[in-house]
């Protein structure tokens, strides 16, 4: 992981939570954010938290303001998914289990000044664990990709993977940050497995909105590298993060939110 330029109160260890399931759409996002919160109290170490989330599509606050949100809603409720509105900034993603969802939380006196160097940071780590996996990802935003990000990750097609031409491009990491006054909170999703759903309810998602996107760049790691599981991915994140972090690991639990 690069260096950033300047760290208030580096972290050498991080106690490891690897969720045994999923609390559901809502408790899940509400569970990182209280962690955060903590922060203020001194309630929460420097903490990495792993877990395989339910069917959700996750709104940004701009796509509640829109004239299709309700209509948008409904169509993932229909096909299975919860829709959420979350904190962060961007437009709707979905995940579902066939993803990895990867917060990292951190107390910081000064959790501003490298907010934005994280998101190259912690894209340049991901995208190492899944090159190990395999697959040829880069870092950065790829034309009408949906939640667009400049520091997202995509993995690209060769010849041999699958159904998909050589230059099929595919988003396979969004990333988000939430900072406060105490600390950071910083949120990757891995879509792993599962590609078609994920196409699916954001076809009809950002139909209702009114977004232009191009659905080619939803899909999954799995569809450029058949065989490729969530298992193999979080154990490839795992070694990318002992790289940089000594980690505190415990059985697979869920954190005291209390």
């Amino acid at each position: 992981m690069r260096s950033s330029r300047r760290r208030t109160r580096p972290s050498q260890e991080l106690q490891l939570h690897r969720l045994a399931e999923s609390q559901g759409a809502g408790a899940d996002l509400a569970g990182a954010i209280s962690l955060l919160q903590r922060t203020r109290s001194g309630g929460t170490a420097p903490m990495l938290r792993i877990y395989r989330p339910r069917p959700t599509v996750a709104f940004g606050q701009r796509d509640q303001r829109l004239p299709g949100f309700d209509a948008a809603s409904e169509a993932c409720r229909r096909l299975g998914f919860e829709p959420l509105v979350r904190r962060a900034g961007g437009r709707a993603a979905a995940y579902h289990p066939g993803c990895l969802v990867v917060d990292h939380i951190e107390p910081d006196d000064d959790p501003i000044v490298e907010s934005q160097d994280r998101f190259a940071a912690f894209g340049e780590l991901l995208t190492a664990a899944l090159t190990a996996c395999g697959l040829e990802a880069r870092l950065g935003e790829i034309p009408g990709e949906y939640c667009a990000g400049r520091e997202s990750v995509h993995a690209v097609g060769r010849g041999d993977s699958g159904p998909w031409a050589a230059d099929r491009r595919v988003k396979v990491i969004g990333t988000a940050q939430r900072v406060i006054a105490t600390g950071w909170l910083f949120s990757s999703v891995i879509v792993v497995e599962g590609g078609a759903e994920v196409r699916r309810v954001l076809g009809e998602v950002y139909a209702h909105l009114g977004i232009p996107w191009d659905p080619l760049t939803a899909g999954s790691a799995d569809e450029l590298l058949p065989g490729l599981t969530v298992d193999a991915v979080e154990e490839a994140v795992l070694d990318a993060y002992r790289r940089h972090w000594t980690l505190l690991e415990e059985e697979k639990t869920t954190p005291d939110l209390g």
